[in-house]
């Protein structure tokens, strides 16, 4: 059974810095495509980061030159490294992957419903 589990989100004042985990488990992650996406109250779940299995990435707009997404391979898990924070951030942030060919289009435009796995969630909240 293919298992996501995040891990590091928590609350941060603005220009603080998070870093987010995400354990994999069950499949080779490793050809997928694998992704951050974040919803906040009220709005719809927007992609923020993916990469695929060449370690190519692509950021959104709002989070580029402050996010980066990696994975260390060995530990099968995928991260999310989150600096100059700010309150427009806080969200809950889901890891997610998808087949290879996913990670061919932009983050910011991807559906969510490409992605086939999901984890639970883990919440960032960025406070003025």
């Amino acid at each position: 059974q293919v298992q996501l589990v995040e891990s590091g989100g928590g609350s941060v004042q603005t220009g603080g810095s998070l870093r987010l985990s995400c354990a994999t488990s069950g499949y080779s992650y490793r050809s997928y495509c694998m992704g951050w996406f974040r919803q906040a109250p009220g709005k719809e779940r927007e992609g923020v980061a993916h990469i695929d299995s060449d370690g190519k990435e692509s950021y959104a707009d709002s989070v580029k030159g402050r996010f980066t997404i990696s994975k260390d391979n060995a530990k099968n898990t995928l991260y999310l490294q989150m600096n100059s924070l700010k309150p427009e951030d806080t969200a809950m942030y889901y890891c997610a992957a998808g087949n290879w060919y996913v990670c061919r289009v932009a983050v910011q435009d991807l559906s969510d419903r490409y992605l086939e796995v999901w984890g639970q969630g883990t919440l960032v909240t960025v406070s003025s």
